[in-house]
């Protein structure tokens, strides 16, 4: 018996020590193939025999979701504690890398401790619609925002050991009918805006794993598209790491193992694995592709168990400062007419909404946490007011209208100086599985709102919600918003600690809040019909939509209010090989100390691709004391100015004078500079279809042709050819149909050769 166990444990180190293709060679067809999918839920196989030992993986993002040993075995029933950070729908706000940076590292700490070797996270989808149901889990509606915050959440984890896995790959952006749906995407915004992002994390961090999402991307399911899973992520983008499907996601296994598909989750019973083993023995499955995610799956085990410590613990207490400290920074000041914040300690204060006892500090579905503990705003802020806090429920918590609840509100609100109002979206409206239907705050606390108003309109609406709320209605009615999203378990602390000024807030839009869900730019298109949705406002997502259609918003990307104020001086921008180099200097202009969040836009006007109005390219969050200034720089990378060029399926930079544009928000522009930007030599090999104004644009081609033109002595022509308005009509006709034109000079051989040359000169 010892001498079994000790050959056990021999082959487990040898399996982890020895390169992974070795330890595959080993293998029996068999085994390979039960390397692919999962053992159960959320472990993979172990092959004993060779030594290779289970891992675990198990739920994030904000969070470290593992399953207790006789949890239900669907997965969603109750886990072990642990610490539940802001969702994404906060971490966004913050737009604070280091911050997040610091959240990763947290996450990777909980989940050593609970012998983890792999976290589901993090979600970087874009929020194409306001209405989707896990808009929560997401970051931003900006692919820069999402693969900046995302690769610092990243960087984080894996630097405890820990795997992240890159969710959901790609174009998951809708519940409804999210097994099958089809995102149809033309390949411009894809690019552009859905994989952007990916992108850069893969690029900059190498994720251990990535995710594929559930849905169909143009009609294939993402977890049998080689297109997306082996020519752009490995073969593009470097991907060295393992594709796992999100549980349940596989449709068909053969096909997703040769398109790129390393490990089915759950487990399937072991039915995938003998059509697998079944598919190699017909020659229906090149065994070779077997043996590469195989030996994927290995090298995941070989780095989390090489990564793991035994005995691994973490400190709670300060877990829970660190999820308060970032809740208070990913809290966005919406408003705050005549400087109703922040209120000062002994002032009379009544707190009104079940929210602020009973809070909602994250979303429903499968990230959902058991908090190590869970603050809520009314103790938080009782702690800090110096004075007596009346509260009043003012709704139940079923939604409906309570007459009595209401009289108690209205009395509470009639005698207090001033009246926190919690408002929200119930986890009843709004979860993973399916969409919102609508943008509206329940109409209980509506009713509520309107009566508490009326008795006192010195009200503070304080905000819970994974995605954003209609405010039109409500916003010129009260003097201040805090835009407090879903906070984490510590989120009632940080509430508290921004009404009454121990923390500056510095959140900022992430998303555009819009007046009427009918000004959204998925409006008409979402969420699809016959299990399609066509993606058709394009590379228009978010304030990209609202700024190119010059649209009113409630509140625009990368706005947020601050406590203290901010200006801007001596803004200047440099070109070089890596980008721009953008400097400005901010000065906090108020008596508080405070944190701006300069963002760098750009735009190119006059040029040949249609672009929005100005796109985030750079951003970096700044802490200043009151009456300090500092000089600040925002590195703009040279990739960021590119856009996918559909002629040439590559990246390309557009040469020309960049407008670039430094402010507070989209909507908030402080400085502005202009810079000129070396191009891309981009050269698209001419044809007889090329438009006639193509060639005269093409530097050899229009020379030939001018010479071609002198040597037949047209003078007709080359006179034509030099008015502006008659070249401006010809320039859209293909040079091959007009070469065909009766009286033209040369025919068509003679263009074909003038072709040929100008392609071969480059």
């Amino acid at each position: 018996m010892t001498d079994t166990l000790n050959q056990q444990v021999d082959a487990a180190a040898s399996a982890v020590d020895r390169p992974a293709a070795d330890v595959v060679a080993g293998l029996t067809l068999e085994e390979k193939a039960s390397l692919t999918s999962g053992a159960d839920f959320w472990t993979t196989k172990p092959v004993e025999r060779a030594g290779i030992p289970a891992i675990m993986l198990t739920d994030g993002p904000h969070g470290v979701r593992k399953q207790r040993a006789d949890a239900d075995h669907l997965g969603v029933g109750d886990s072990v504690p642990a610490t539940c950070f802001p969702p994404a729908a906060a971490l966004g706000s913050s737009f604070d890398p280091e911050l997040l940076e610091r959240v990763g590292i947290a996450l990777g700490e909980e989940a050593q401790a609970e012998a983890v070797g792999v976290l589901l996270g993090p979600g970087i989808n874009i929020k194409r619609s306001p209405l989707c149901g896990r808009n929560f889990e997401y970051l931003s509606e900006d692919p820069l925002v999402s693969g900046v915050l995302g690769s610092a959440l990243v960087r984080g984890l894996q630097s405890k050991g820990v795997g992240a896995s890159l969710k959901h790959f790609a174009a998951n952006n809708q519940e409804a009918d999210r097994m099958r749906v089809s995102a149809d995407i033309d390949e411009r915004p894809l690019r552009e805006i859905y994989l952007r992002g990916f992108q850069r994390v893969v690029e900059d961090e190498q994720p251990w794993t990535v995710m594929c999402s559930y849905n169909r991307l143009n009609g294939v399911y993402t977890s049998e598209d080689p297109w997306l899973l082996t020519k752009v992520l490995r073969d593009e983008w470097g991907f060295e790491g393992l594709v796992v499907s999100d549980w349940g996601a596989v449709n068909e296994r053969v096909a997703g193992l040769a398109a790129g598909l390393d490990l089915e989750m759950p487990a399937s019973g072991g039915r995938t694995d003998a059509e697998l083993v079944a598919a190699v023995r017909s020659g229906v499955l090149d065994e070779r592709l077997l043996d590469t995610a195989a030996r994927r799956n290995v090298e995941l085990v070989q780095k989390a168990v090489r990564a793991a410590e035994a005995g691994a613990t973490y400190d709670a207490e300060a877990h829970h400062a660190l999820a308060r400290e970032v809740a208070g920074a990913s809290i966005v000041l919406l408003k705050n007419d005549d400087a109703v914040l922040p209120l000062a300690a002994g002032a009379s204060v009544a707190v009104i909404g079940e929210l602020a006892r009973a809070p909602r500090y994250q979303g429903a579905g499968s990230s959902l946490i058991n908090p190590t503990r869970l603050d809520n705003a009314l103790d938080e802020i009782r702690a800090l007011a110096g004075a007596e806090v009346l509260f009043a429920a003012g709704y139940p918590a079923d939604g409906t209208v309570s007459d009595e609840l209401t009289a108690d509100a209205v009395a509470a609100a009639s005698v207090a100086e001033t009246v926190l109002l919690f408002l929200g979206v119930p986890a009843a409206l709004e979860s993973e599985g399916f969409d919102r239907d609508d943008l509206e705050l329940p109409a209980a606390q509506l009713a509520l709102a309107d009566a508490v108003i009326a008795a006192n309109p010195r009200t503070v609406v304080v905000l819970s919600n994974g995605g954003v709320v209609r405010l039109s209605g409500l916003a010129e009615r009260v003097p201040a918003i805090v835009e407090g999203w879903l906070l984490g378990q510590a989120g009632g602390g940080a509430i508290a600690d921004v009404l009454y000024g121990a923390v500056n807030p510095s959140g900022r839009l992430a998303e555009t809040i819009p007046v009427r869900l009918a000004d959204s730019p998925a409006y008409l298109d979402f969420p699809g019909e016959h299990s399609h949705v066509r993606y058709g406002e394009g590379l228009f997502v978010g304030y990209r939509w609202y700024d190119a259609r010059e649209l009113e918003v409630s509140y625009p990307f990368g706005h947020g209010l601050s406590y203290t104020t901010f200006a801007y001086s001596d803004a200047s921008v440099e070109a070089d090989a890596a980008g721009l180099s953008v400097r400005v200097t901010v000065t906090n202009t108020g008596d508080r100390d405070g944190a701006e969040v300069v963002q760098v836009y750009t735009a190119l006007p006059g040029s040949a691709v249609v672009r929005a109005p100005r796109e985030l390219k750079g951003f970096t969050k700044v802490v200043l004391a009151a009456g300090e200034s500092r000089s600040v720089e925002v590195r703009v990378r040279r990739a960021d100015l590119a856009h996918w060029d559909t002629r040439i399926d590559a990246w390309t930079v557009e040469g020309g004078a960049y407008t670039v544009q430094v402010g507070a928000s989209s909507r908030d522009i402080r400085a502005t500079a202009s810079v000129e930007v070396e191009g891309d030599s981009v050269r698209i090999p001419l044809t007889m279809n090329s438009s006639m104004g193509e060639v005269m644009a093409h530097p050899v081609a229009s020379q030939l042709i001018g010479q071609a033109l002198a040597a037949s002595g047209d003078g007709t022509t080359t006179a034509l050819m030099a008015d502006p308005s008659l070249f401006k009509m010809m320039a859209s006709f293909p040079i091959g149909r007009l070469a065909s034109f009766p009286g033209m000079p040369f025919g068509r051989e003679h263009v074909e050769q003038l072709l040929a040359a100008a392609n071969a000169a480059g």
